[in-house]
């Protein structure tokens, strides 16, 4: 039974399995037990995350037992805040200056909104952090504008400027000087870059600008350390020790203000621009543009010019003209078609390398300009070239004899009539003023022609006893050195080694350069082509005319042309002395060369009508115009051809300038002309007519030892150091008065000029001169002139007419301006020509007398050429910071921070080095 029943149940047991296969199929049992597995895991999960939560309430419910309440007040009121609109409340004061503030608020107004909203509000609304940026600015700017109040910027702009720019020209002649000593060893314009900064560690002994000027690196690092004092120095204690405000604000004053503003001031274009726009007063003359094309040696500079005449060119040849119109574009054309083919030769020789030193060429090309020795002897800048001569060949004692004499006879002629004037009242003549002139005769004589001299002046042994015997016994004269001073001049004259040989010497060629009357090879021969060459032949004939009872005279000139097919036409045009003396004025101005080639006869007041007189007028105006169209004169100024064109055709002639001008023109010109004249600089030995003849003797005393002084050559002001090699402002002591302009005006000239390669008697004259302009000019207020200068730049309105232009300049309009891309090289090219002729321009010839054309112009030329070089410019931009910070906060120790600054040139640091070793090479040796 029991068998049974075990058989049924493995029956039905395997027939269930069968059935269960059949009907779910053979993987159901995998499903049924993954079926249980995840009902059991199911379970297990809701009841452990169940006991999870349940813990966790339990334990707040805990924690919250022990803390009171939270209020209610709290969120809600943060709730409301967050809800309400924030009212902003600014402080709009700066400067205690409503005329500034105001621009002042609106360009911050705008360099917020274009430098900072525009990218913050795409982070949050929030303007908090705007508002303390805000706050900030202003503060700082308060507590700037509260410390420009305390300073005194008279002798920051009149001193430290001027000797910071001088000493930055020094650094850079010096440079150039070094520069042309090694050539063809080295050139390039990094050459000279690390010729430059290698003076400047020499000449500032403890720093060296180099890094912050060529490594842009470098540049900024040193922009950050310095923007982190100044905000050091102008923020709030809980404002600077914010990191993220300090830096942040660092970031913006260093690269978004102080570094885009140095490198826009160092760019050369924008300098030049700056230039021009300076002198655009300053009318450019066609002779100083093709002086300085042909002084140029840039490749780069002609080809733009070149190009630019030939579209000029193209643009006047296609024009449709008639009349009148015909003349002058023809001539433009002339003057256009000879600037390219100036162009043109220079570009060639500079590429073909024989470009040589225009003294040399103009030594060896042909005869030179003969200038007699008594017009040597009247002007300045001649004398000094023969001065230098004749101390090179022992005869200085002769010169000096000569000057001496001359200034003892014009100080003794104008004592001597102060004394007539004043025996003329009824007073008695002095005995002492006998004595004082007899001294001075006397002091004359022992130191140049008694046996006691050295050196002596050797003339005949019968004029010198002739004298001894005036000067004993009979009342001294202006005229008592008169035979020796004239046998002196002969031998001057006559003697081989002294004037002829002069003639002969490069110092002669390089005076004819000074005077502007070297004549220039490169318009010479078959380098420039045929030129062109007058075709008129005038000659005047004099005519008195009535018009209205006014009498005048009238000159009829003749005119014969020739024709390029050997035909001739004649005609003649009248013309007054007025129209001749206008002319002359113009042609003068245009062409300052001709001023000393060309001279107009005289006018004269009274009798003007007699018929020698007129006679004597048109020989010399019959000379006057043969000059003018001399050959040699068209070759030199060919611009010149369109004038003489418009003088002598038969039209009525349109004068220039009228009879005002005429007329101070014929009152300043003497004036002029007298400054070359050596007299007025012999006349200024006294220092004051009314002092009288106490300061004859003195005088006389002076100048011989200024004489002494030139012949030994001393040493410079600082005779332990080259003076060369320190900052300027080193020398001040030179100039023992406190005469501010005068002072200025020495240092920039020197360095501008360089005057120490002068000799000393051409330096103290140009001193002398300069202190009788300014006193001549403003007398004892041209201190005061500058001060209240300074006072007026720094006053209130100018400021705020300057933040006007800063605001307008960067916002027109109120519209942020576009950056201005860079202008094409051709016209940056151009800009430089243009500079350069604004700059020679603007000098006066009055200074080209004083210290000579050529000097005159390689001056202005170093200055220019100075502000070519980025890198130089950038160096110049941060002295100029540099001396700004000190003068602001003269009670840190701005100084020292810069000198640590700079401390990282691997120059400053191998200077030092030497310096030691040079320091304990000399202590061992004692």
């Amino acid at each position: 039974m029991s068998q049974e029943a075990g058989v049924s149940i493995w029956g039905w047991g395997s027939l269930g399995v069968v059935l269960f296969l059949v009907t779910f199929g053979p993987f159901a049992i995998f499903y049924f037990a993954f079926y249980i597995l995840c009902f059991l895991g199911g379970g297990f999960a809701v009841t452990l995350l169940f006991g999870k939560t349940n813990s966790e309430k339990y334990l707040e419910r805990c924690e919250h037992s022990f803390l009171p309440a939270a209020p209610t007040g709290v969120p809600r009121a943060v709730e409301e805040m967050k809800r309400e609109s924030r009212q902003i409340k600014i402080d709009r004061r700066l400067t205690g200056s409503s005329i500034i503030d105001e621009p002042l608020q609106q360009v911050i107004q705008f360099a917020l909104r274009d430098y900072i909203q525009y990218w913050y509000y795409t982070l949050s609304e929030d303007d908090s952090f705007l508002l303390e940026v805000r706050k900030t600015l202003q503060n700082a700017l308060v507590h700037f504008a509260t410390r420009s109040k305390e300073v005194d910027w008279q002798p920051y702009f009149t001193t430290r400027l001027v000797n910071d720019f001088a000493t930055h020209l020094r650094v850079f002649r010096k440079a150039q000087q070094r520069i042309e000593d090694l050539r063809p060893k080295k050139d390039g314009l990094e050459e000279f870059v690390e010729i430059f900064f290698e003076v400047e560690v020499e000449m500032e002994r403890e720093v060296c600008r180099d890094l912050v000027c060529t490594s842009v690196k470098d540049e900024e690092g040193f922009l950050q350390d310095l923007c982190e004092i100044l905000l050091y120095l102008f923020l709030p204690p809980g404002d600077f020790h914010n990191k993220n405000m300090r830096y942040f604000l660092r970031e913006i004053l260093a690269k978004g203000i102080l570094l885009p503003l140095i490198n826009q001031l160092s760019d050369p274009d924008y300098i030049n621009q700056y230039i021009i726009w300076l002198i655009r007063d300053a009318n450019c003359n066609y002779e100083a543009f093709l002086n300085i094309i042909k002084l140029s040696d840039r490749v780069v500079e002609l080809e733009a010019v070149r190009d630019r005449a030939a579209e000029e060119l193209q643009y006047l040849r296609s024009l449709d003209t008639a009349g009148d119109d015909i003349s002058t574009i023809k001539n433009q054309i002339n003057s256009l078609l000879f600037v390219k083919k100036v162009c043109e030769t220079r570009v060639q020789r500079l590429n073909s390398g024989k470009e040589v030193d225009t003294l040399k060429l103009a030594a060896n090309f042909g005869k030179l300009c003969t200038i007699p020795l008594d017009s040597i002897l009247m002007n300045n800048v001649a004398l000094q070239f023969f001065m230098d001569y004749m101390q090179q060949t022992g005869g200085q004692a002769h010169l000096f004899f000569w000057l001496t004499v001359e200034g003892y006879r014009v100080t003794a002629q104008q004592q001597l009539d102060v004394l007539r004037t004043v025996q003329k009242d009824g007073k008695r003549l002095s005995n002492q003023t006998k004595g004082l002139l007899r001294a001075a005769a006397v002091g004359v004589y022992d130191q140049y022609l008694s046996e006691k001299a050295s050196p002596r002046v050797h003339v005949d042994d019968n004029l010198v006893a002739k004298l001894a015997e005036k000067l004993n016994y009979e009342d001294p004269t202006p005229e008592i050195f008169d035979d020796i001073q004239r046998k002196v001049y002969e031998i001057m004259l006559k003697d081989e080694q002294f004037y002829p040989s002069f003639r002969q010497n490069p110092l002669y060629v390089r005076m004819l350069a000074e005077l502007d009357m070297l004549k220039d090879p490169s318009i010479r021969g078959s380098d420039d082509g045929d030129l062109v060459h007058a075709d008129y032949e005038p000659y005047p004939v004099a005519g008195v005319c009535n018009d209205h009872g006014k009498t005048y005279a009238l000159y009829a000139i003749t005119v014969r042309r020739r024709n390029p097919d050997g035909s001739e036409d004649v005609w003649k045009t009248y013309r007054r002395y007025s129209d001749f003396h206008d002319f002359h004025m113009r042609i003068t101005e245009q062409f300052e060369n001709l001023s000393s080639l060309l001279k107009l006869p005289g006018k004269r007041t009274f009798n003007n009508m007699d018929k020698d007189f007129l006679g004597k007028r048109k020989k010399d105006l019959n000379t006057y115009l043969q000059l003018l169209i001399n050959p040699e004169i068209i070759k030199a100024c060919p611009a010149l051809i369109p004038y003489v064109n418009d003088f002598l055709e038969n039209k009525a002639y349109n004068k220039g300038k009228g009879d005002f001008a005429r007329k101070m023109d014929t009152l300043v010109n003497p004036l002029r002309n007298s400054m070359r004249n050596v007299s007025n600089v012999v006349k200024s030995i006294p220092d004051s007519l009314a002092e009288g003849m106490t300061k004859v003797s003195d005088n006389m005393d002076k100048l011989g030892h200024e004489i002494r002084h030139t012949f030994s050559k001393v040493p410079p002001l600082k005779p332990e150091e080259d003076s060369e090699y320190i900052r300027v402002s080193a020398q001040l002591d030179d100039y023992v008065d406190d005469n501010i302009p005068l002072r200025v005006m020495l240092l920039l000239m020197d360095e501008v000029f360089d005057l120490k390669e002068k000799n000393h008697w051409l330096r103290r004259n140009i001193k002398n001169l300069l202190q009788q302009l300014i006193r001549a000019t403003y007398g004892d207020t041209i201190n005061r002139k500058i001060v209240d200068h300074v006072d007026w730049m720094t006053s209130p309105e100018q400021v705020a007419e300057t933040v006007k232009r800063f605001r307008d300049s960067f916002w027109p309009n109120g519209i942020l301006a576009e950056t201005a891309p860079r202008r094409e090289k051709a016209i940056r090219m151009r800009s430089r020509v243009a500079a350069k002729t604004k700059m020679l321009v603007i000098m006066p010839d009055e200074l080209k007398h004083i210290i000579g054309a050529e000097t005159t112009r390689k001056g202005i030329l170093r200055v220019f050429e100075m502000f070519q070089h980025s890198q130089l410019n950038r160096r110049l931009a941060h002295v100029f910071l540099e001396g700004f910070l000190e003068t602001l906060f003269p009670q840190y120790k701005f100084r020292e921070l810069f000198i640590k600054l700079h401390s990282r040139s691997s120059r400053m640091q191998k200077y030092k080095q030497k310096s030691q070793s040079v320091q304990i090479a000399s202590s061992q040796k004692r």
